[in-house]
């Protein structure tokens, strides 16, 4: 599945502006959840992966669409990495992690991990609306759609070409800095004319390993405290977890192999405040 050529799609790149919107893509999902960030280095995409995971386990359709199409790390943390898409009768097969829990990544269609991806805008649009027309998703409850930092093309053409956006999480860090960036974040989706469907504050104190107790570590409130100032929910907190770390690096989903800790807990309880939010 690429733009039709024959170079690589670690090189290609256009300049052609494509004539107008193409339509809604045709896609069985309930509901479309876009996480993103201000910055990076909040721990947006183990966000994603665990709450989709989370979802998952709790018996929903869930499809996990990585569009950090310049950076896809969602295959390395479900240990997928080295996975390549079925086609069958033009249409590619997600990769299953679990029997209701598919992914499809730019990772997948590249020569190895260490390929970049230069590409512009336009070449960026075609091929999220491949991942989203011709990919075989199936029937979905859900599909988490995992943004690159930041707000560019990725998060337009999502918004243009997915039906059923229900709108948008947002994930931060405690300190100043980071919040600063996720307020630009969320003002960037109020100009799409989307609901914040909540914040979520990630790294939120750390649990030693040893005794147990929980390390502010990096503050903590500061993503509670910007939901209240700027009117829109919160979901919860999750805190610095060395084990969730550990998982991502390894590709094992941690809240399907650390339950009852405090951070599954965590996980579960955000998980929870989401689906709440988008299914009352």
């Amino acid at each position: 599945m690429t733009p039709h050529s024959d170079e690589h799609p670690e090189t290609k790149g256009t300049s052609h502006t494509p004539k107008g919107l193409p339509p809604k893509a045709t896609i069985d999902v309930k509901h479309v959840i876009l996480v993103l960030s201000g910055k990076g280095g909040v721990g947006k995409s183990t966000v994603s992966v665990n709450l989709a995971s989370a979802l998952a386990a709790h018996g929903r359709q869930v499809g996990l669409l990585d569009l950090d199409i310049h950076g896809p790390n969602i295959p390395k943390m479900l240990g997928i990495e080295n996975e390549r898409p079925a086609v069958l009768e033009n249409h590619m097969e997600p990769v299953h992690v679990l029997g209701n829990l598919s992914v499809m990544s730019m990772a997948f269609l590249l020569p190895d991990t260490s390929s970049p991806v230069i590409w512009r805008g336009p070449m960026k649009m075609a091929v999220i609306e491949q991942f989203l027309a011709d990919v075989n998703w199936g029937t979905l409850d859900y599909l988490i759609v995992d943004l690159p930092p930041g707000t560019g093309d990725e998060a337009l053409s999502i918004v243009q070409l997915a039906p059923n956006v229900q709108g948008a999480v947002i994930v931060t860090t405690p300190q100043d800095v980071a919040v600063l960036d996720a307020v630009k974040a969320i003002k960037f989706i109020g100009k799409l004319e989307l609901p914040v469907i909540g914040i979520i504050e990630n790294m939120s104190g750390m649990v030693c390993p040893h005794c147990g107790k929980t390390v502010d570590l990096f503050g903590r409130g500061g993503g509670e405290k910007a939901a209240q100032e700027l009117g829109v929910p919160y979901l919860g907190s999750i805190p610095l977890d060395p084990e969730m770390v550990k998982a991502g690096d390894e590709g094992r989903p941690y809240v399907l192999r650390h339950a009852d800790t405090p951070t599954w807990k965590a996980v579960d309880e955000v998980m929870e405040n989401l689906v709440k939010r988008v299914e009352s």
